[in-house]
């Protein structure tokens, strides 16, 4: 089971040695995104494609295969391919016209051809030939403007290939091409979606979390940092930060003008930004700031804002309405974060000035002890490795029974998001199966029947796990995990 990989176009626009770079990259990618999924692929480069064999098809290897490449940065498109040796446009019809008769039957269809090398004719003669045969075996009509099905060859010198039909991909940049930033999460609609842009646009990206809420904030919001990392940038290791933020809410909460709060919260966190960049050699912060979406996001105010530090501000939402960003959310999977987890920035300011003075922000600002809020913030800020946030959850000290073989009475609750557990749905004898998404267990498990017993499912174990520990934290113990034997 052969793909071909074709990149975003930005890419092919590039100098030779800049594409041949990034087309480098994305075979990489691929692999350590494969390898991190437990998915076999050998991938190699050529100058304007990648072509990946993901080995003997089974249903389950395609489904894999097909996911991880529509959600690879890099990759606009991929058609799956199957390889022949080209001796003539005769020959060529007779090996791949028992696969691609029964595509066509009773539809319109196109053949498309694209030949590179030395042959005695040119693209659109064949397609005039090998399109002449099929109709004369099929009995189904031409469409050379909208057809129901476009059978794609590509003709390389002494090698055809032919592809089935185009699957959009992500598009952007592979990941790790434009550097490093460190992206605020805060686990609502905005900054999820401003990382995935950033992610999109190639860039390497850490999270970034000030924590205001307690511990089950922090843990939502590392689920959500997971889960776009495992989804669409494992190719590469990165880091969650979480700053204890708690002192310098106080202070703002007791010291300064209700106006100006939440600008001044802003600058905080940008000051405190800075230090971690320098300190983990990144380029730039990310936030999910939207041009006068709230009162700290008016022009003056984000003014106000970047006064603070030389490092450079992304703001990938900059631009976009509200709906916009909840239904782009939506699409790549961060809404259900963003719904069950409260806004704690939101609470910061009551009648806020949208258009204060510099010189009033300063001088409500100096009311605080700023350097020493930054130094003990910098000092106290906890680093892990993104790889570690489903182990980080042991801190909690609870064990959970994991079992491969369900009880009679068991119920399984597939906590996987909703796009994933409709492509592939779980399916158990005589057992009832419960759809209820990792990040509304902890807020939706105490509507079930507390008289039965929930094993918890997901494709890889980790969110099942997480959300088991965190259901035996808050005093649910008639909760295990699933975890199937693979045939």
């Amino acid at each position: 089971m052969k793909f071909i990989l074709r990149l975003f176009p930005e890419i092919s626009i590039k100098s030779r040695p800049v594409r041949n770079r990034l087309t480098r990259l994305v075979r990489q990618n691929l692999v350590n995104t494969c390898n991190h999924h437990g998915i076999k692929v050998n991938a190699f480069a050529q100058w304007d494609k990648v072509i990946a064999d993901f080995g003997e098809e089974t249903p389950e290897k395609r489904q894999a295969a097909e996911r991880e490449l529509s959600r690879l940065p890099g990759v606009h498109s991929f058609l799956e391919v199957k390889e022949y040796a080209f001796t003539d446009l005769d020959s060529l019809f007779e090996v791949i016209k028992d696969d691609n008769l029964p595509r066509i039957q009773g539809k319109t269809f196109a053949v498309r051809v694209r030949r590179r090398g030395s042959h005695e004719f040119n693209s659109q003669q064949a397609e005039r030939i090998i399109g002449g045969k099929f109709k004369a075996a099929s009995g189904s009509t031409v469409n050379l403007d909208d057809p129901d099905i476009t059978i794609h060859i590509e003709i390389e010198n002494q090698l055809a290939y032919v592809t089935g039909e185009r699957m959009m991909g992500m598009g952007g940049f592979p990941v790790g091409s434009q550097g490093e930033v460190f992206s605020l999460i805060s686990g609502g609609f905005d900054s999820g979606v401003s990382s995935h842009r950033v992610i999109r646009r190639g860039c390497r990206v850490n999270y970034l979390f000030f924590n205001m809420g307690g511990t089950a904030h922090e843990l939502g919001v590392k689920q959500e940092a997971y889960f776009i990392w495992d989804r669409y940038a494992s190719s590469h290791k990165v880091r969650f930060v979480t700053i204890p933020f708690e002192e310098t809410v106080g202070q703002i909460l007791e010291r300064t003008h209700h106006g100006v709060r939440g600008v001044i919260l802003k600058r905080m966190m940008m000051r405190v930004g800075e230090q971690i960049c320098r300190r983990y050699h990144s380029e730039a912060l990310v936030t999910g700031e939207s041009l006068a979406q709230v009162s700290s996001q008016t022009l003056t105010n984000l003014s106000h804002i970047d006064s603070v530090t030389d490092t450079l501000i992304i703001r990938p939402c900059v631009t976009m309405d509200k709906q916009e960003i909840i239904d782009e959310s939506r699409r790549i999977g961060t809404l259900g974060f963003a719904e069950s987890m409260p806004e704690y920035c939101g609470v910061i300011s009551d009648h806020p000035n949208v258009c204060p003075k510099r010189s009033f922000v300063m001088e409500e600002e100096a009311k605080m002890d700023v350097d020493g809020l930054v130094e003990r913030a910098v000092a106290s800020a906890r680093s892990i490795d993104i790889h570690e946030i489903p182990a980080d959850a042991d801190r909690l000290k609870t064990e959970v029974e994991t079992v491969s073989e369900l009880s009679v009475s068991d119920v399984v609750l597939d906590v996987r998001a909703p796009d994933d557990a409709e492509k592939s749905p779980v399916k158990v004898a005589d057992h009832q199966v419960i759809l209820m998404p990792f990040y509304r267990i902890a807020k939706d498990f105490e509507t079930l029947d507390p008289a039965k017993n929930y094993a918890l499912f997901c494709d890889q174990g980790v969110m099942s796990t997480m959300q088991a520990r965190q259901l035996k934290e808050m005093g649910h113990h008639n909760v295990k995990i699933w975890r199937p034997v693979k045939n």
